[in-house]
């Protein structure tokens, strides 16, 4: 518990002192020409900036990369778990978006070896432990990509899966994304979100960091997506799988 409320104190700091891009980001969320979105007093963990109802959180940024690799993840979300949920063909093409130091991408690619895994991230910094990553994993089909905070900048009719780990409720313009991400998609592709589980009150992350089945299912509905299927293997995550 210790660790995990020192973990709440860094992310916090790793919003405020992230990269440009991310401060461009909490700027550019004050407004909006879309109609989507509407604006508040910002919660202690939201940028003030409301969609759907929902509260979009701060960013956890490059400065909290030794969270995502942390020694005990494994254990305490068993991530070993996720891709049994994932339904994975050797030939698919994984968009991993939100890739982060590429702690997922990694480990897919391994599972795709005709396939390719596209490691989406907006920062920099980011895409620089990705390269890096990617030669020290020895994992030649993961590429990474920068895309903005409005687009992925995924292939059309290019991509299999679309996994999104603990990062779409960080999207300060999730409806452009998740709008960009359907256009990414193959006949039959699926998006993925593994979220906190709001429901669970013994879920110990800050209320803007988790998501219900009902919200996210509500926001994916929007985009032209319907629920095929909420996996219940993780401890503390869902797994909410959607298709066209």
């Amino acid at each position: 518990m210790r660790r995990f409320i020192l973990f709440l104190l860094l992310t916090t700091v790793a919003c405020r002192q992230g990269s440009s891009q991310q401060t461009s980001q909490a700027t550019t969320s004050k407004t909006d020409t879309t109609g989507f979105y509407q604006t508040k007093t910002p919660a202690n963990d939201g940028i003030g900036r409301v969609y759907m109802g929902r509260e979009i959180s701060e960013v956890m940024g490059h400065l909290g990369a030794g969270w995502l690799e942390r020694s005990d993840r494994e254990q305490e979300e068993r991530t070993d778990l996720l891709a049994g949920a994932l339904d994975l063909k050797p030939t698919d093409v994984i968009a991993d978006i939100g890739a982060g130091t590429g702690y997922f991408s990694f480990r897919l690619a391994r599972l795709v070896p005709q396939g390719k895994v596209l490691a989406v991230d907006i920062q920099p910094e980011m895409i620089e432990y990705l390269t890096a990553g990617k030669r020290k994993a020895k994992t030649p089909n993961v590429e990474p990509v920068l895309g903005t905070i409005t687009d992925p900048k995924l292939p059309a009719n290019g991509v299999d899966l679309a996994l999104l780990v603990d990062a779409y409720h960080e999207f300060s313009n999730p409806r452009e994304m998740i709008d960009n991400v359907v256009k990414s998609l193959r006949p039959g592709g699926r998006v993925v979100l593994v979220e906190y589980r709001a429901e669970d009150p013994n879920v110990p992350i800050k209320e803007h960091h988790k998501m219900s089945e009902a919200q996210a299912t509500k926001e994916m509905k929007a985009a032209g997506l319907s629920l095929l299927k909420n996996d219940r293997r993780l401890p503390q995550q869902h797994i909410l799988i959607f298709g066209k």
